[in-house]
């Protein structure tokens, strides 16, 4: 061999060595991180993931490593959470140590840290603090939202109604109908289901909902400079998120022109007047940038979960006609016929509650929750996690808890019902996550779920397409979350 060779090859050794030092470095911890499987140097745990269901594959790992343990996504050092004692230690025992957002490139690449979701440290505080003020003086939680979720209920029915008993997908009334409440908010007007820049972002709003379940989005996660340079349809994300930027961005300078100080309509109204009030604070987090990307984050957050889980919730009483018959027989007992659902209903009604809990626990949404991260070096468990580590906490490992929901995966509303059939709270409910980073529309999207749902059945029996026993309710598992797989049915006037 030419001593060039000899050179190149003696390099090549070294850097391999020194790749494979770090990654034995990272995953020994001196001992004090938690277990996991080996990690190749650049490509992490790639090998030993499923891609496609990644929450299938931190469940098998579970099994081996126990309730605490470190994996690699690339080069991203992971320590997942797995199990209520171990998710409730960190989020609320632990609960400000573990409030950081954790990294996922594709939330980086599209929001940069400039929204309430994805923003860390003061920043985060200040406009999560603002968001949780301003949704609640515009009435999540209060009677002003109520009528305007009853208002468009009604919508939503007229449109079921004119579909004549005739097969179709529910996807787009639902998505409609939820987006068109969460609009009423930000942008302080629902909009006509006609209104072309309305069709155009519910549209780009499916469009990203696929990509994100999509093999690419974990790869994108895994090795993002890398995927930034392949051609692929996870390009379309980030054309998507720009625009809606524009479209808010468009919405806010119409503000701007008619913004009265002293009468906020809304929740792009309340930010503009918030920065007028720290005009001269050089260090505010209150921007344009911060406005917009809030906004953004408020509109597909509000609209995508809750639309999902009506979808998901309508084909599971596709599939179990005799649950939605004790619905609608406690309906027409609490409510009749001659008007709507209001809030005042819940508490008379302990099945409905309890069958959309178990809804919501079924599908568990966002099975490994968005990613949290340690603000300080933190011990948990006989571990030392460092500052700044990634933190999966596992809900579905929650949700699915066999001691606490015996045979968990059955859809059994007697999950959330005593033995005296009254609703049953339950510490191991958690779909909006829990601790300082519960999810900021908890409140709004429980009222739309029990109003919405409860007026459809109110005024509809669902007639499935299929017999019953060949509906699949298996979701449509990826990286990030759980979506109901394609269907249609038919309602029938009741």
């Amino acid at each position: 061999m030419d001593p060039l060779g000899a050179t190149t090859v003696f390099l090549v050794i070294c850097v391999s060595c020194l790749l494979f030092f770090s990654a034995w470095r990272k995953m020994s911890g001196s001992g004090k991180l938690p277990p996991g499987p080996v990690a190749f140097p650049i490509i992490g745990n790639m090998l030993q993931l499923n891609v496609r269901n990644l929450p299938q594959s931190i469940h098998e790992l579970s099994a081996k490593y126990g309730p605490v343990f470190t994996i690699y996504l690339g080069s991203l050092r992971v320590v997942v959470l797995y199990g209520q004692e171990a998710v409730k230690e960190a989020l609320i025992d632990q609960g400000d140590e573990f409030s950081g957002r954790g990294k996922l490139a594709l939330a980086d690449k599209l929001i940069k840290g400039a929204g309430i979701i994805f923003s860390n440290g003061e920043r985060w505080k200040q406009l999560r603090r603002f968001a949780l003020t301003t949704l609640r003086n515009f009435g999540m939680g209060k009677k002003s939202i109520e009528e305007r979720i009853q208002e468009e209920a009604r919508f939503l029915v007229e449109r079921l109604r004119n579909t004549h008993g005739r097969p179709f997908d529910p996807t787009l009334f639902l998505t409609h109908a939820v987006s068109n409440v969460i609009c009423s908010i930000v942008f302080g007007d629902r909009f006509d289901y006609e209104d072309k820049k309305f069709v155009t972002l519910i549209n780009i709003l499916e469009e990203n909902g696929k990509l994100q379940r999509s093999p690419w989005t974990a790869l994108y996660n895994f090795f993002p400079t890398l995927m930034d340079y392949l051609p692929g349809p996870h390009h379309r994300l980030f054309k998507n998120a720009l625009e809606f930027r524009r479209f808010v961005l468009e919405r806010v300078n119409m503000h701007k022109e008619s913004l009265d100080p002293n009468c906020p309509r809304d929740f792009i109204d309340a930010f503009l007047i918030k920065m007028e009030e720290e005009r001269k604070n050089g260090q505010s987090d209150f921007t344009v940038g911060s406005l917009v990307r809030s906004t953004v984050e408020l509109f597909v957050a509000g609209t995508g979960t809750t639309s999902i889980t009506m979808k998901f919730g309508l084909l599971i009483l596709l599939k179990y006609p005799e649950i939605e018959e004790k619905v609608h027989k406690e309906i027409d007992r609490v409510i009749g016929r001659s008007r709507s659902p209001c809030m005042a209903d819940r508490s008379q009604m302990p099945y409905t509650d309890a069958v959309i809990h178990e809804i919501q626990r079924y599908i568990n949404l966002v099975p490994l929750n968005l990613p949290h991260a340690v603000t300080r070096d933190v011990h948990l468990k006989q571990y030392l996690i460092p500052k700044g580590t990634t933190i999966f906490p596992a809900l579905k490992s929650v949700l699915y808890d066999s001691r606490e929901f015996p045979n968990p995966e059955q859809f059994n509303p007697g999950h959330f019902l005593d033995k005296n059939d009254a609703f049953k709270k339950s510490d191991y409910f958690m779909p909006f996550s829990a601790g300082k980073r519960i999810c900021v529309g908890e409140g709004l999207a429980r009222m739309e779920l029990f109003l919405v749902l409860t007026m459809i059945l109110q005024n509809f029996t669902l007639k499935p397409v299929v017999d019953p026993k060949d509906i699949d309710i298996t979701p449509e598992s990826s990286f990030v979350s759980n979506a109901p797989k394609s269907y249609q049915f038919c309602v029938l006037p009741r």
